[in-house]
């Protein structure tokens, strides 16, 4: 049915390889690209072996727009899926608009100096996309991704306007490492520890990092203490549901991760700023990067699960109801299918998904488009049937206050 090329040989980006392999049958030609080619050489054996699907492989920066339209150019993809790093977002879609390809992502652009990621700058390229006749899906991981798309389902299915909305992202698991990182280390720091942020009556409102947390339960994992953070999809949710008064994002951490966090902050090294050592400049982060456990290799140890959804509340035909929507997702299950453990698979699946959408033709809209914007129906189908079936329960108790 289509070329599609993958950007990025992490965790996510082996998922995502992975699964469309396993849809052979959509995706016809398929290319995993990265700045390592020995890196996606060993993923595409290990498919040919497993599922016996040839997977072109290639070397590219994905900071060079000129090395990406030469790789578009030679290859001719449809869809790029971007998992990548989110520096590389705006050269990844400059290239595909000089190529003429459409594009996916998981993760908002978020400039490489400056900790701070907001949608603004791809949304920019709306005119662009649209005048190119090109779809751009920007956020198809799980969150955001899937909570977005949990989000309008509700929206469509349960009320006409919602009122409150809670994301919360539980990672009941246990890699058994004294202090490791689910994704890249740099990004996943750098996330925990800049100001939280959520919005209220039309207004954002930031809080000091960690500072506001409360006890959630959660299906099958029972209370954890949940804390307040900003997460890019509350930014266009706010925007595409304007009956919204309130939206916030909550995830756990347990307290020797966070004792460890607190360490690396005080000794300077979470910093983004270069400094000169031995008379090399190096940047502290990704230093620790370097020297902290890989994501992709925390799978075969990993026991529990993770559990993601919307708490929502709002109203229909006039009466106020609660609902919950929700996906658990074993590490073990994710690792026996993917060799990945649970969050590298709940960002890689639903990227597959939307892509499928897209060659099905069901998410191609020309210009640059967020997921809730599409019909959520059958890519919450579709997602159940890839490996994170979902589960709903209205009118019971969200543990969130008007």
């Amino acid at each position: 049915m289509g070329r599609v090329i993958i950007i990025g040989a992490g965790g996510v980006g082996t998922v995502v390889a992975k699964k469309v392999a396993m849809n052979h049958n959509i995706f016809t030609d398929i290319m995993l690209a990265s700045r390592t080619k020995s890196k996606c050489d060993s993923i595409a054996k290990e498919i040919k072996e497993s599922l016996g699907v040839d997977i072109k492989t290639a070397a590219v920066d994905a900071d060079k727009v000129d090395e990406l339209v030469a790789l578009f150019n030679s290859f001719k993809p449809e869809l790029v899926i971007n998992v990548a790093l989110p520096y590389q977002d705006l050269t990844i879609m400059d290239a595909c608009l000089e190529a003429g390809v459409n594009y996916l992502d998981t993760a908002n652009y978020e400039p490489l100096d400056e900790a701070k990621y907001q949608y603004s700058w791809q949304w920019a390229y709306r005119e662009r996309f649209e005048k190119a006749g090109l779809t751009a899906i920007l956020g198809c991981g799980f969150d955001p991704g899937v909570t977005s798309i949990f989000t309008a389902y509700a929206a469509k299915h349960h009320f006409d306007e919602i009122h409150y909305l809670d994301i919360v992202d539980c990672n009941g698991g246990d890699h058994h490492k004294a202090f490791a990182t689910n994704f890249n280390p740099e990004i996943n720091i750098r996330e925990i520890t800049q100001k939280g942020k959520y919005y209220e009556n039309g207004k954002w409102i930031e809080t000091e990092p960690q500072e506001i947390h409360r006890p959630l339960h959660y299906p099958g994992i029972g209370v954890r203490e949940s804390y307040l953070l900003y997460h890019e999809e509350l930014e266009s949710l706010v925007l595409n549901f304007p009956s919204i008064k309130r939206a916030r994002f909550w995830m756990t951490f347990g307290e020797e991760y966070l004792t460890h966090l607190r360490v690396i902050q005080n000794i300077g090294m979470d910093s983004i700023e270069p400094i000169n050592y031995n008379g090399v400049e190096i940047v502290p982060i990704q230093f620790l990067k370097a020297v902290l456990p890989n994501p992709q290799d925390l799978g075969n140890n990993y026991t529990g699960e993770t559990s993601i959804g919307c708490r929502i509340r709002g109203t229909k035909n006039g009466e106020e109801h609660t609902y919950y929507i929700w996906n658990n997702c074993s590490h073990q299950a994710a690792f026996r299918e993917t060799g990945m453990q649970g969050v590298s698979y709940t960002t890689g699946v639903p990227a597959t998904v939307g892509a499928m959408m897209f060659f099905k033709g069901l998410w191609n809209k020309p210009g640059v488009h967020n997921v809730e914007e599409f019909d959520p129906d059958p890519f919450l189908e579709e997602v159940s049937i890839q490996g994170l079936p979902w589960h709903e329960h209205l009118d019971v108790d969200i543990e969130f206050e008007k």
